[in-house]
């Protein structure tokens, strides 16, 4: 048998009616094991997953009124030493991290306010 070209499938659908290709439908899903229906649910859960960034930078905006805290903080997340880390607040709005899941730059951020930062993720 000669293999069909997608071209030629979608020329014989045209002909065929609702109900023809309901039964084809059936027929491909029995014959293969699958499920129409699961491909056309992935779809729109893929789409959504892509919707959201993948990588975020924390950006510290401010220390606020607790600089030593933050200092710590920021000494901590980064794994920088304590003069490293005081020079990087200073120069506060500055990126802390970049390139990090979503997941980790909220976490960041909720270290950092907890310390009294003011902090924003993109």
């Amino acid at each position: 048998m000669a293999k069909l070209v997608k071209e030629e499938v979608i020329a014989g659908l045209k002909e065929m009616n609702m109900v023809e290709i309901m039964d084809l439908v059936a027929a491909i899903e029995e014959e293969f094991g699958v499920k129409a229906a699961a491909a056309v649910a992935a779809a729109p859960a893929a789409a959504a997953a892509q919707e959201g960034p993948s990588e975020v930078t924390v950006t510290l905006k401010s220390f606020g009124t607790a600089k030593v805290g933050v200092i710590k903080a920021v000494q901590a997340i980064t794994g920088l030493g304590l003069m490293d880390a005081k020079k990087l607040v200073d120069k506060a709005p500055v990126a802390i991290k970049e390139k990090v899941s979503p997941a980790e730059g909220e976490e960041i951020k909720k270290q950092l306010e907890a310390a009294g930062a003011e902090v924003e993720v993109k």
